[in-house]
């Protein structure tokens, strides 16, 4: 039995691997591919060797990208003057599903985190820099995520951006639309009632 099941455990064992995946879902992925024709197998294959293969990091924003300069960094119709700053590439696919951002982008590829042994030396922070000083940038609005290390990240980069002239903002947090008031912890109600807008 250990035969048969062997590649099917190591194939599991890989699944786990993935971000949020436990036993039980990467079980059922494993039978998923097990399921698969042969052909279904291969392209399955290839894209996974083809995400690591084609894929880089875009010269300018450190996007994830297949050509060395991003569509959105090389199109004519984004705001050059306006960066905003993430910490991962799912934050960009995120806030470009909304339809409304029409500036351009800056991936740090994490959070400063000295607990899990990240420095500033280890994000994209010299490349944003370096953006900073060589255009025409008017803003960079910081969103990163609304953790301890989204906030020192926020802070440690609002540090260094505002000597050199150009506006600084954060993303707004607050209650989340269908949330109760009584369930939302004080800090995000802090921060609902600070961002308040006029309607």
């Amino acid at each position: 039995m250990a035969d048969v099941t062997g590649p099917l455990e190591k194939l599991t064992d890989m699944f786990r691997r993935l971000d949020g995946v436990g036993r039980k879902t990467a079980q059922r992925l494993a039978f998923c591919v097990l399921n698969f024709t042969d052909t279904e197998a291969e392209e399955f294959a290839d894209a996974i060797l083809s995400v690591k293969r084609d894929l880089m990091l875009c010269e300018c924003c450190q996007n994830i990208s297949s050509e060395k300069i991003c569509p959105v960094c090389s199109s004519e119709t984004r705001n050059k003057s306006l960066i905003c700053v993430v910490e991962d590439p799912r934050a960009v696919i995120a806030i470009e599903n909304t339809g409304h951002y029409t500036g351009t982008y800056h991936v740090l590829h994490g959070a400063i985190s000295p607990m899990k042994g990240v420095s500033p030396d280890q994000l994209k922070i010299r490349e944003l820099l370096a953006r900073l000083n060589s255009s025409e940038v008017s803003e960079v609005i910081l969103a990163t995520n609304p953790t301890v290390e989204g906030e020192a990240t926020a802070m440690y980069l609002s540090k260094l951006i505002s000597p050199l002239g150009i506006k600084v903002s954060r993303i707004a947090n607050g209650v989340p639309i269908g949330g109760d008031l009584e369930y939302a912890d004080e800090v995000t109600l802090r921060r609902a009632i600070e961002g308040r807008y006029e309607i």
